[in-house]
C-alpha cells in the first residue's frame, strides 16, 4: 500500500486520535489511545503516546514499521499547545523524532476551526476536558487564550461540569442547595447510593476525582428537566459566548458574517438548550454571527491542515471528510475500540 502523505493527530485531555492519510484524501488508518496532554505528561511523555499510536496506525494500514520519515507532513493539533512556548517546545521535540519531512504543531482549537469551515477564518470554541477558543481573521490575525484552567480564568470543560454536578448533588442531599436529580444520578453513576458516599470515596482515593468528567453528558441530558442542571448549562453557554465575544472584538469581526464553530466532546453534538442559549448570547453581540457544531470531528480538521500544506484541492478534501469522518463515527460509536476500519 502507498505510504501516507499526512500524519494527523488530535491530542486531547481525555483521548488521542492518530490518522494516516494519502495526498489524494484516502484515509489509511485511524487509531485511538489515551490522553497526550503535555501539561500532564510532559513534552516527551506526550510524544511517546503519539508515537505508540503512530506505530499502531502503521500496523493497521499494513505498512512497514517506522524506519526514518513516515510522511511528508505531520499535523499535530494538541490540547497542551496553549502558548507560543508550548508550540515551540512540542514542535522541536516532534521534529527530532523525524516522523515527517514537515511538522506542524497547533492548539487543538485550530483543528476544530478547520474541521468546521473551508474558508480558513472564523472562531472556534472547543470544550472537552477543558475549554478553549481561537479566532482567525480573514487577514490571518489570531486571537487566543492561555487556557490553563482556573488560574487563567477558565470554566466550562467537562471536568468543570462534572464537578459542578457533584457539588450540587452534595448540597441537595444536606439541604444547603436546591433539590436536584443529581442527588440520585451522580452517585449512581459510580455505583453508589448517596453523594456522601461518593464524597468519601473521592476523598479516600477509591475513586479518582478526574472521573467527574464522565458526568458531563449527564449534566447536558438533565438540563431540560432539572433547574440545577439547566443553570450549569446556562453558565457553560455564557462562557462560550464570552470567549467568542472577546475573540470577535479583538479581530474587529463583530459586524461581519462570521461563523462560530463548536467542537470537543461536550460541544461537538451540541443541540437543544445549550445551543439555543449560545445562539441567543451571540445575537446580542452581532446580528451576522452564526453558530453551529463542526461538520466534521477534530481529527478530520487536523488531517485537512496537513493536506493544506500539500496544496490539496476540493476533491481530495471532500474524500478525506467522507472516509475519515466515517471511520471516526465507527470508532466513536464503540468506545472500547482502539482502531476503526478505513476505506
Amino acid at each position: 500500500m502507498t505510504a501516507p502523505a499526512v500524519i494527523a493527530v488530535d491530542g486531547g485531555g481525555s483521548k488521542t486520535d492518530v490518522a494516516l492519510v494519502r495526498a489524494d484524501g484516502e484515509a489509511l488508518a485511524l487509531v485511538r489511545g489515551p490522553s497526550s496532554q503535555a501539561h500532564h505528561l510532559g513534552v516527551e511523555g506526550s510524544l511517546d503516546v503519539i508515537e505508540g499510536l503512530l506505530d499502531e496506525a502503521l500496523a493497521a494500514a499494513k505498512l512497514e514499521a517506522r524506519i526514518g520519515s513516515v510522511a511528508e507532513v505531520a499535523a499535530l493539533t494538541l490540547a497542551g499547545a496553549d502558548s507560543p512556548a508550548d508550540e515551540e517546545a512540542l514542535t522541536a521535540a516532534a521534529r527530532a523524532r523525524a516522523w515527517s519531512t514537515r511538522t506542524i504543531v497547533l492548539n487543538d482549537t485550530f483543528a476544530i476551526l478547520r474541521a468546521g469551515t473551508a474558508r480558513g477564518w472564523g472562531v472556534a470554541v472547543t470544550c472537552g476536558s477543558g475549554i478553549n477558543c481561537v479566532g482567525v481573521a480573514p487577514d490571518g490575525r489570531h486571537a487566543r487564550f492561555p487556557s490553563l484552567g482556573s488560574i487563567s480564568g477558565d470554566w466550562g470543560g467537562g471536568y468543570d461540569l462534572g464537578l459542578a454536578a457533584v457539588s450540587a448533588a452534595a448540597r441537595s442531599e444536606d439541604g444547603r442547595g436546591p433539590r436536584t436529580s443529581f442527588e440520585r444520578l451522580v452517585p449512581a453513576h459510580f455505583g453508589l447510593k448517596t453523594p456522601t458516599e461518593l464524597a468519601e470515596a473521592i476523598h479516600d482515593g477509591r475513586i479518582s476525582q478526574r472521573r467527574v468528567i464522565e458526568l458531563a453528558p449527564l449534566v447536558l441530558a438533565e438540563a431540560a428537566d432539572d433547574e440545577v442542571a439547566a443553570a450549569i448549562v446556562q453558565r457553560l453557554a455564557d462562557e462560550v459566548v464570552a470567549l467568542a465575544r472577546v475573540a470577535l472584538a479583538r479581530l474587529d469581526l463583530t459586524d461581519q458574517p462570521v461563523e462560530v464553530l463548536l467542537g470537543g466532546g461536550v460541544l461537538q453534538d451540541a443541540d437543544g438548550d445549550v445551543l439555543a442559549a449560545i445562539e441567543a448570547g451571540l445575537r446580542e453581540i452581532g446580528g451576522r454571527i452564526s453558530v453551529r457544531p463542526t461538520a466534521s470531528p477534530a481529527i478530520v480538521g487536523a488531517a485537512l491542515l496537513g493536506l493544506d500544506e500539500l496544496g490539496a484541492g476540493d476533491d481530495e478534501q471532500d474524500r478525506l471528510r467522507r472516509e475519515l469522518g466515517a471511520a471516526f463515527e465507527r470508532l466513536d460509536g464503540v468506545p472500547e475500540l482502539r482502531r476503526s476500519n478505513v476505506g
